[in-house]
């Protein structure tokens, strides 16, 4: 495909799923990237139908994943914004359906699924990866770059947090999901922290591990403390807990010369929720009142943080299809192998924490 060719062809995508993922995250990032045209989205909720319909002129909407498949012919890409244990079929039949594939996070349930996914996909020379999204949140981009500027020295440990106080489960899947189904916090919040951790130090081992359901009708875990020691020398203590009624820092990273503390949490995702568009010239910048906090006591900073960049995910994917998709020396938004290592320190974290 010549150049001119690629910037012409629009990527016609299917949504599976219209719910907080579907509705929040993937369709107004697709509908705000001009490589993209936002074809088909399956719902079998009335009312989410209703709301897309009402949001996306003239998209098609159908019940199931199956029904998308049905389309294939008329699509290039399927996104999943499915329960996890849905995730490996569905993107079996999608790729095997001849199409390239998202995959949101966790990728699968186990780890070998998720192998088995990338090397279908290989056979097939389909474009497979996943949305690990907080790779773009705009704090993460800012300790990114503190630490690939050396700003704190040599890292020694890392404190890594999402607490939420969520006494009930608002989810029916989720209040039915064990963790064999892929339900758990560990699955769902422990997907991002792993993988940040993983990004920003590099392979490591679970050396400690803490899964406990304090909710009455939580089926897996919701409130999980795992440490990871990677090769780099560096310690990572992970925590996720949805019952937590005084949040900790997101961010605590202490260094040889300094550290780094951040409060609050990324604005995307509410700002999205609220029905914002990545397009807003405002999107993506954090309140200058949520500043982290950068250097020794006594002689702290206030450091303005990146602004987050969730559409990054669909441009660097874009550029990926349009270049040549599997054949094409583009790399990759996440390489699935990357969430394969992330579902390992999970397994991993599950079978110390018993």
């Amino acid at each position: 495909m010549t150049g001119t060719e690629a910037s012409q062809r629009t990527i016609r995508t299917a949504v599976v799923g219209f719910g907080l993922s579907g509705s929040v995250f993937h369709a107004p990032l697709i509908a705000a990237d001009p490589s993209y045209s936002l074809n088909v989205i399956a719902t079998s909720d009335a009312g989410r139908e209703s709301a897309a319909t009402e949001r996306y002129e003239g998209v098609k909407t159908v019940p199931d994943g199956q029904a998308v498949l049905a389309h294939a012919h008329e699509l290039d890409l399927v996104v999943l914004g499915t329960p996890p244990a849905t995730h490996y079929p569905l993107a079996k039949a999608a790729l095997e359906a001849g199409l390239d594939v998202v995959v949101d996070k966790p990728f699968t349930v186990t780890s070998g699924e998720g192998q088995e996914l990338i090397a279908l996909a290989g056979e097939l020379g389909r474009v497979l990866t996943v949305f690990q999204n907080r790779r773009w949140d705009g704090d993460f981009l800012t300790l990114r770059k503190l630490i690939a500027a050396e700003a704190l020295g040599k890292v020694t440990r890392f404190e890594s947090r999402f607490e939420r106080w969520s006494p009930a489960i608002a989810k029916a899947w989720k209040a039915r999901a064990t963790a064999a189904d892929g339900g758990g916090t560990l699955f769902d919040l422990g997907s991002h922290l792993i993988d940040q951790a993983l990004q920003l130090f590099g392979p490591a081992a679970v050396v400690h591990a803490e899964l406990k359901a304090r909710r009455s009708d939580e089926r897996a875990d919701d409130d999980v403390f795992v440490v990871l020691r990677h090769e780099s020398g560096v310690f990572s203590h992970l925590t996720m807990n949805m019952l937590c009624a005084q949040q900790g820092p997101r961010f605590r990273v202490l260094g040889s010369v300094g550290g780094f503390t951040k409060k609050g949490v990324d604005p995307q995702e509410p700002y999205m929720a609220a029905g914002g568009s990545p397009l807003d010239a405002d999107y993506g910048e954090e309140a200058p009142e949520w500043a982290g906090l950068l250097g020794r006591d006594g002689h702290l900073d206030a450091l303005p943080t990146e602004r987050g960049a969730y559409p990054e995910f669909y441009r660097i994917l874009a550029a990926k299809i349009l270049d040549g998709g599997a054949t094409s020396a583009a790399p990759l938004p996440v390489d699935p192998e990357d969430a394969v290592e992330t579902l390992k320190l999970i397994e991993a974290a599950r079978k110390w924490a018993h």
